[in-house]
């Protein structure tokens, strides 16, 4: 048993839904969540500068003694990998656990990549998808607007900016022939419901916030590090610009009011 916590981060609020998966798969684990909401979106930023923020997000993470780092933000888990990687501690981004479930999804080999504009740059799903299957067919497309709609709480399944947001984005994808499309943004499952009617029931979409919870819960279980099945999970939340539209949006995707447990944060006052 390890009653530690397990340390979440991401630019802003999309991480919520690997909490949310967490949430369900790891009921008695304790959650540390901190959105970077005053310096989002990282991935329009340099990797020199997302590899700064990721290290002082973990920074601020590890002041909680954290038993597991979880960087539910794709941009890091990608443009600064090598940052994650160099924990003491276990850590995971979203790019082996979605490439790994879209490689078991694809029947026909295609596999499209909806992710911000340095998770694209980065090349890391193509490479992690082809290193799995040699054979495969990657369709990678920057979606970069796509992170601003969520944090604006834009995702009601009928709006019409995020509906034609996502069909520009989604189009190529769709005429190159994927049948699996990994949301390679922890952002975007929010959006999954306006992404799956665009692109039909018959393409499966690869959720990377789920898939990274899975991913984390056979971690701990692997290493005895989860918790007493008696204690049932607390969470807390930080955030690095006002509160109010993180809690708004964290109703709607957590099904709970988060207010009295989410606080502002100086990050540079504190790592």
């Amino acid at each position: 048993m390890d009653k530690r916590p397990i340390g979440v981060f991401d630019s802003g609020l999309g991480g919520l839904s690997t909490v949310r998966a967490m949430k369900k798969l790891l009921p008695n684990e304790d959650i540390i969540y901190f959105g970077d909401t005053g310096r989002v979106p990282y991935g329009t930023r340099s990797n020199e500068t997302v590899e700064t923020y990721a290290a002082q997000d973990i920074k601020f993470l590890q002041s909680f003694s954290c038993k597991m780092i979880v960087a539910a933000c794709g941009t890091v888990s990608t443009a600064a990998a090598n940052v994650l990687s160099s924990t003491e501690e276990p850590s995971t981004g979203i790019a082996k656990p979605s490439a790994k479930a879209a490689v078991n999804a694809t029947k026909n080999n295609v596999i499209g990549v909806m992710g911000t504009s340095a998770t694209v740059n980065s090349g890391a799903f193509d490479e992690e998808i082809n290193r799995l299957c040699g054979s495969a067919k990657v369709v990678s497309v920057s979606c970069p607007l796509l992170v601003s709609l969520v944090e604006s709480n834009w995702i009601d399944v009928d709006d019409e900016v995020t509906n034609a947001a996502v069909k520009r984005y989604i189009t190529p994808i769709l005429e190159a022939g994927a049948d699996t499309i990994i949301l390679g943004c922890t952002h975007f499952p929010i959006l999954a419901p306006i992404i799956q009617k665009i692109a039909g029931d018959k393409v499966t979409l690869i959720d990377s916030g789920l898939e990274e919870a899975r991913y984390v819960k056979s971690v701990l279980e692997s290493q005895g590090l989860t918790n007493d099945k008696s204690h049932l999970g607390k969470h807390r939340y930080f955030v690095s610009d006002k509160t109010q539209n993180f809690v708004d949006v964290a109703r709607v995707l957590l099904g709970e009011d988060i207010s009295g447990n989410c606080e502002f944060v100086d990050i540079f006052k504190v790592i």
